[in-house]
């Protein structure tokens, strides 16, 4: 149920089709957006229909064979507990992500008279005049004056999360200098995590360690099981730390992230590069099995921008300003507000100083 929270800011609804990696990109945003440097820019508009737990759309065929978001009776591409969700009031601001979510983010535009503002991540494949604002990543060819071009994805993680991860895994301050989070991906639509590029990567992991490098290996929901028992035999082999689950122990992922020096990342995921270049770590892209014209330009993207270099079995250290893509969307969204809702003006008081205003 949505909830009335008025006088505190902007209403938000996040949105996605379900997919791990679009939920995380608009979570990434949606937090950057509620950093309380950000929140007391928009604190005085009033939202109303806030939802505090994220919206996923699960629309079903036929409609999705059809391109484009001018679905036929679109509403009823969801199941009845999905569609029951979609109701007023409207939130202020509504992020969704994936193209199966692109039909309803220009629905409720329309439906609340354009008072909703419509953030879509990711490429609708549909003009992007239908939305307020489209977040897409460098690496794809989508322009238009409403476009904001992401290098890699929109990471963010929020200061609590960086603060309960920090002192979890305070520990391993202690043995900094040395150490490597690897981040390992798996099969998709453009790679496949073959047993020749496991066995190349297991080989220079195995080097490295042998060079005194503290590695820290996790992998992802899409890392093939033989690939991670492979990967957890050399990491014990070596001494290495391993995490796959929930029975490895609490995710480490945030900790290592925190206090490792260097970073390798798997070719197969903006979105795992992506937040490794959030860190500022130096990432070395290590290659899988196949390729795409897109992720060539996503690579290069990261490289261009000095956030990585390809990994050949060493490591290297260097420095660069962290990727703060989500930060920068959020910018664009209370810009945008603002141009809507202007702040109030503070009044003055007697002596001459400037008071809060009345909505704080």
């Amino acid at each position: 149920m949505a909830q009335e929270h008025p006088n505190i800011g902007p209403s938000i609804w996040a949105v996605s089709d379900g997919r791990a990696g679009n939920a995380a990109q608009v979570r990434a945003i949606t937090q950057a957006l509620s950093e309380t440097r950000r929140w007391i820019q928009i604190a005085h508009i009033a939202g109303h229909g806030h939802r505090t737990e994220p919206v996923t759309l699960s629309p079903r065929a036929p409609w999705t064979w059809l391109p484009g978001i001018n679905w036929p009776a679109r509403m009823y591409a969801l199941p009845a507990i999905e569609r029951a969700q979609l109701t007023a009031p409207w939130p202020n601001v509504w992020i969704a992500a994936g193209r199966r979510s692109a039909p309803y983010t220009a629905a409720i535009r329309q439906s609340s008279g354009g008072e909703t503002f419509t953030v879509q991540i990711l490429d609708p494949k549909s003009d992007p005049a239908a939305f307020d604002l489209v977040i897409v990543p460098a690496h794809d060819t989508l322009t238009g004056p409403n476009v904001i071009r992401t290098t890699g994805s929109p990471s963010h993680f929020s200061e609590d999360a960086i603060e309960e991860a920090g002192q979890l895994f305070a520990d391993l301050a202690d043995v900094r200098g040395q150490s490597a989070i690897v981040i390992l991906g798996g099969d998709s639509k453009t790679h496949t995590f073959s047993q020749s590029a496991a066995a190349r990567l297991e080989a220079q992991f195995e080097a490295l360690s042998r060079l005194g490098w503290r590695l820290r290996i996790t992998t992802s929901r899409r890392t093939p099981v033989a690939v991670i028992a492979r990967m957890r035999a050399m990491a014990d082999r070596v001494g290495a730390s391993f995490w796959s689950g929930a029975e490895d122990g609490p995710n480490p992922y945030l900790g290592w992230l925190l206090y490792c020096d260097v970073a390798v990342v798997t070719e197969d995921s903006a979105n795992m590069l992506s937040d490794a270049a959030w860190h500022g770590l130096p990432v070395h892209i290590a290659r899988l099995s196949g390729r795409a014209a897109k992720f060539d330009r996503l690579h290069q993207s990261l490289i261009d921008q000095g956030c990585a270099r390809w990994f050949e079995g060493t490591l290297n250290r260097w420095q660069y300003e962290p990727l703060r893509e989500a930060g920068r969307v959020a910018d664009a969204i209370i810009q945008r507000l603002l141009e809507k809702s202007p702040q109030p003006e503070m009044p003055a008081i007697e002596t001459g100083k400037t008071a809060a205003p009345d909505w704080l």
